[in-house]
């Protein structure tokens, strides 16, 4: 510590922007899940094309998820995560246009368009890694991850009622055009203002070196300064690591519930209990605030217990696993019959599903230093392998049963895979070290 200067507290309006730029990530993968009513509609889509129009996003995301990261290793976030979020916001907008242009199938280009967001937003979460990595101690790294995690949450509690009022009064169109605008003017603040903690001009030398001795990595984002850490090599490095295929695992199983609520749970509001897109809107809003809530409370509780106990592995694994058994309570939606106990039972899950949300505070904890961005790009492959899968399997699971209670089964069933992943195939947390 720098004698006699109190530290800046720059880290923590890092962190905030962070969580305003993955807000509105997550609100326009939701755009579609909340127009998708009314769209569907005018469009003439079945089931299954709104599985497939629904997972399209995520093929594209996954599959640029280790490209993405190498692109932030080799250039450094500021400039890759900026440039996407412009780019994904001019491709939110543009699916305002579908069924406009004469000659051009809805559902062929609704799914490009959603292809092209998902890999316009491929570097956000391995960016949002880095900087926590780059500005954070060790000890803050559980709450600074659960904050922009929780975004995921916040997002619809803050979106939904609006995207479902925007489609009640001034049709489905106008919720991709009005969240394209909000992201556009996001770019252009994340780009004046992110920087590394090593060169942000507001920072003071007392931070730098708080930072530095609590294990933040403030040199990562020098950027361009060394040659990509991409080589076939690293990857076999990573996928041969019983404890990092654990965590892959995991974090797909994770984001099964999470694609679930991103995608279907509105349109199962609208079509299996009857509600109108309006009160979809506002009844989505409940689960996503508990999910907000139990976010941050994860955080809290998982760097409380490192700070009493020292014990990393105890740290991550007690809220991931208390957390996972709450959200397995979305099966008992099967047999709700009243629409309040339907949005209790989604709101104790999701609750349950925010506490357990620590992944990325566990890669933080075992990237090795030079493969940041891309161990956390293979991390969301796996993870965003499951918005592939979900819409999909959701979509035919309706379309042939008319129902989605095996679609709710599906997904508690992942609940129950995380906790498996973590407390048999990974082993204790720690960082990986790279061969020499």
């Amino acid at each position: 510590m720098v004698a006699g200067q109190t530290p800046t507290r720059i880290r923590y309006r890092i962190i905030a922007l962070i969580f305003v730029v993955t807000t509105l990530n997550y609100a326009d993968r939701a755009t579609f899940s909340i127009a998708g009513s009314s769209a569907s509609d005018e469009l003439g889509l079945s089931p299954v094309s709104m599985g497939y129009v629904l997972s399209a996003f995520a093929w594209a995301y996954a599959l640029a998820q280790i490209p993405g990261g190498m692109l932030l290793d080799r250039f450094g976030t500021k400039r890759i995560y900026a440039a996407a979020i412009a780019i994904w916001s001019i491709l939110t907008a543009a699916q305002g246009l579908v069924g406009i242009v004469p000659g051009l199938a809805a559902v062929t280009t609704l799914f490009l368009l959603r292809f092209l967001v998902g890999l316009a937003e491929a570097p956000s979460f391995p960016g949002n890694a880095r900087l926590v990595a780059a500005w954070f101690p060790a000890r803050e790294r559980g709450t600074a991850s659960a904050i922009f995690n929780s975004a995921q949450y916040f997002s619809l509690v803050v979106f939904a009622p609006l995207m479902g009022w925007l489609v009640h009064a001034h049709g489905w169109r106008s919720v991709f055009w009005v969240m394209g605008v909000l992201g556009v003017i996001a770019a252009g603040i994340f780009a004046y203002y992110i920087h590394g903690p090593d060169r942000h001009p507001a920072i003071n030398p007392a931070e730098v070196e708080l930072i530095r001795e609590g294990g933040g990595q403030i040199d990562m984002e020098a950027g361009g300064t060394s040659a990509p850490a991409f080589s076939w090599a690293n990857i076999r490095t990573l996928l041969s690591n019983r404890m990092m295929l654990g965590i892959y695992l995991g974090q797909y199983g994770i984001n099964v519930l999470t694609y679930f609520f991103v995608t279907w749970f509105p349109i199962y509001l609208v079509k299996e209990r009857g509600l109108s897109i309006l009160e979809a809107g506002f009844s989505a809003a409940v689960p996503a605030m508990c999910g907000f809530i139990g976010g941050l409370a994860g955080g809290f509780i998982s760097d409380g217990i490192l700070k009493r106990t020292g014990n990393l592995d105890r740290a991550r694994k007690i809220p991931l696993v208390v957390g996972m058994l709450l959200a397995t309570l979305i099966i008992g939606c099967v047999w709700a019959e009243q629409e309040w106990l339907v949005v209790t039972l989604m709101a104790i899950a999701f609750f349950g599903k925010g506490v357990a949300s620590l992944g990325w505070a566990v890669m933080a904890d075992v990237a090795p230093k030079k493969l940041a961005g891309l161990s956390g790009g293979v991390f969301n492959m796996f993870g965003n392998a499951a918005g592939i899968v979900t819409p999909i399997i959701v979509g035919y699971i309706v379309a042939v049963t008319g129902s989605f209670d095996l679609a709710l089964v599906f997904v508690g069933a992942h609940c129950l895979l995380t906790i498996l992943a973590y407390v048999v195939i990974v082993g204790p947390i720690r960082r990986l070290e790279l061969p020499a």
